[in-house]
């Protein structure tokens, strides 16, 4: 017994030694995802965001009418301001400067003292210490009192005390930081278009101060600290600079800059209620999507909360009320619903609170419950009024409702004919598709190819077990104008979507997809293009959360086979093609161009003999290098190696950076404003990949 009982595993001890205690910043760096939600391009753009909200916060005090960003050699960001600056002296409570406590502590900001900040996006109190903390160097520069002060950080800890380091006629804060690539492993990569979209946003949330932002990235000069804008310092470099009056009802006017308005009239509406700052603007256009955007204290709000809600109760309120008394809603009519009221709508709601609550450090969320009182009071009552003042206005708006919900009945009525005849035939599988034998979303995969032909080659080259192909035949409905019940006319579209799983509309169910990889392999040429962009559009308008999800792919097949006796490589590109024919050893002047027929005659494929045979008959040269047009062009054995073998392939996955962005660039490019397609083709030619 006591021999059994010494082989039993020794137990690891759990006691109060075994509690880890990470202090100062450390929770930042161990767990950077709680505070910047990713250390990816957006978790590296949201440094900037945090430190340029410190400044717009000033600016919303009243303390502050000028801000500039900008990005530096080596990585680096300077944001400045002309707010008071942080201050420099000594914390009662931390017995070191308050500029040191603000960035090396935690839950340390002005953001808590009302008297400091009547609202503010920040609330945390945790911006500039987990930038600091995230960041390899850091530094301030305050100019304050007739002084500049300086402190320098390595990874969020001091380099020295805060130190005087000259006098200043000027008052603001500089703050510069280099993120740590150990950190953002995927590289220090800043977007200019997206810096800028960001900021272009915030100036029109912001009245009357001036926003720049500056690529200074090379300008080795542009280090100088001391000075508090670069402009000052006569620094040229690419800049861009915004300042708007208008509010938001400027924003709508830009974010409607392509579209075709329903009213002539743009409704604005600004107005404090129990402490709740509200700001509302909104116009209908000649669209079947809706686009709200969210705000509070100037943060953006990807996911809504609650004034967006109070916003939605009040505007389906109002229009049915004002539909019921100006006799444009009869008796046997029924109400618009939510769904009704909003199709076609672009609107920004914003609001400002002094005591705010998100759910999440991202700010992704408003949870304050008083926004939903305040924004249904404020906007209800203008709205009505500003319906009253402008009947023709009015009139078209109700009419814009009037038709959603026509639409809205007839779509439901093609959408449930269609699920009821899938459920009528138990939910039968479009003929078309040859599907794969697992039955896990997560094992299995959907190659939308295009054309019969390359149906053919995809169905003999792929793996029967978790591999499905679904051809479609020619260019599917543009989606981007079409109500439901046309798309579900559709053939094709109607194939595809019998063939995810996941049915269309409000009883789409992202759990019910059928494939965990949803592959889009289309020619390389003009028209796959075409038909990937409307394979694309579909999925964006009525499938974004199987793109969120990170379902959606695109196939790169080779564009060159190249044979040199039984060699062959593919390439992706020119300059891969190019890098394959040097390894081989092939001259110039010893490459021929064969079509698909001389290709697969003059292939790996045949025996010696007979190779050596073509080779002298034809004195053909070292190598041959077919150029494919379409995966039809394939043999289903080079389609498997090239596009479908899950060991060799190369796939692109589809994600949305910025939602915001990518409906703006839908609605150019897949939309009927020709003149904007036009001048956006011709601003973004020199970016494309021709093939001539």
């Amino acid at each position: 017994m006591a021999k059994a009982a010494e082989k039993e595993p020794k137990k690891s001890a759990y006691d109060a030694s075994s509690i880890t205690v990470l202090e100062g910043l450390e929770p930042v760096r161990k767990r950077p995802g709680m505070y910047i939600g990713t250390t990816g391009p957006e978790g590296l753009h949201h440094l900037i965001w945090e430190i340029f909200d410190n400044a717009r916060d000033e600016a919303m005090a009243g303390r502050c009418d000028d801000i500039e960003v900008a990005l530096l050699p080596g990585g680096w960001v300077r944001v400045a301001d002309n707010g008071n600056g942080i201050p420099v002296g000594i914390h009662p409570k931390t017995k070191v400067s308050a500029l040191e406590t603000i960035m090396t502590t935690l839950h340390a900001g002005g953001k808590f003292d009302n008297n400091a900040y009547k609202v503010s996006g920040g609330l945390h109190g945790v911006g500039a210490s987990v930038v600091n903390a995230l960041s390899e160097e850091a530094k301030v520069v305050v100019h304050q009192d007739g002084g500049m002060h300086l402190q320098e950080y390595k990874i969020g800890v001091p380099r020295a005390k805060v130190k005087k380091i000259g006098t200043t006629k000027e008052h603001g804060t500089i703050v510069l930081f280099k993120p740590d690539v150990t950190i953002f492993k995927e590289g220090i990569e800043w977007e200019w278009g997206k810096i800028v979209a960001h900021l272009r946003q915030q100036a029109y949330l912001v009245k009357a101060v001036r926003i720049a932002v500056v690529d200074a990235r090379e300008q080795e000069d542009a280090f100088e600290t001391e000075t508090l804008f670069l402009r000052d310092m006569q620094v040229e470099a690419p800049s861009m600079t915004f300042y708007f009056e208008g509010g938001l009802a400027s924003l709508i006017a830009f974010y409607n800059a392509h579209q075709e308005p329903v009213h002539k009239n743009i409704f604005y509406v600004d107005k404090e209620q129990d402490g709740v700052m509200v700001e509302v603007a909104l116009q209908y256009v000649d669209d079947i999507t809706s686009r709200i955007t969210a705000f509070a204290n100037n943060t953006y709000n990807s996911d809504g909360g609650t004034h967006v809600t109070g916003f939605k109760t009040a505007l389906t309120r109002t229009l049915n009320s004002y539909g019921r008394a100006a006799n444009l809603l009869k008796e046997k009519d029924e109400n618009f619903t939510g769904d009704d009221v909003l199709e076609g709508l672009t609107a920004v709601v914003s609001v400002k609170l002094p005591e705010i609550q998100f759910e999440g450090q991202t700010k992704a969320k408003l949870g304050s419950t008083e926004a939903t009182g305040a924004v249904a009071s404020v906007f209800g009552e203008a709205f009505s009024a500003f319906l009253e003042e402008h009947p023709d206005d009015a009139r078209a708006i109700i009419n814009k409702v009037t038709l959603a919900l026509k639409a809205r009945k007839a779509a439901k009525a093609a959408k449930d004919s269609v699920l009821r005849k899938g459920a009528l035939e138990g939910m039968t599988l479009p003929g078309k598709l040859a599907d794969c034998q697992v039955k896990s979303a997560e094992e299995a995969e959907l190659f939308i190819v295009e054309g019969e032909s390359a149906g053919g080659s995809s169905k003999q080259g792929r793996d029967r077990r978790t591999q499905a192909i679904l051809p479609l035949k020619g260019k599917i409905l543009n989606v981007e104008r079409a109500r439901i019940d046309r798309m579900l006319a559709s053939v094709e579209i109607r194939a595809l979507v019998v063939a995810m799983g996941t049915a269309i509309g409000d009883v789409f169910d992202l759990a019910k997809l059928r494939y965990h990889k949803i592959i889009i392999a289309t020619d390389a040429d003009v028209d796959g293009a075409h038909i990937r962009t409307l394979l694309l559009t579909l999925l964006y308008r009525h499938f974004r959360p199987v793109i969120e999800g990170g379902f959606v792919y695109i196939a790169q097949p080779p564009l060159y086979k190249i044979s040199k006796g039984k060699q062959v490589a593919y390439a992706y590109s020119e300059p891969e093609k190019d890098a394959t024919l040097k390894a081989m050893g092939v001259a110039p002047e010893e490459i021929a161009e064969v079509t698909e027929a001389e290709g697969e005659a003059e292939g790996p494929e045949q025996s010696e003999g007979e190779e050596e045979a073509t080779a002298k008959s034809k004195k053909s040269p070292r190598a041959n290098v077919q150029r494919y047009k379409g995966l039809g062009e394939m043999n289903p054995t080079e389609l498997w190696e090239t596009t479908m073998d899950p060991a060799r392939r190369v796939l692109k996955r589809v994600r949305i950076e910025d939602a915001e962005s990518a409906d703006r660039i839908f609605d150019i490019l897949m939309g009927t404003d020709v003149a904007s397609r036009k001048s956006f083709i011709q601003s973004n030619a020199k970016l494309a990949t021709l093939d001539v």
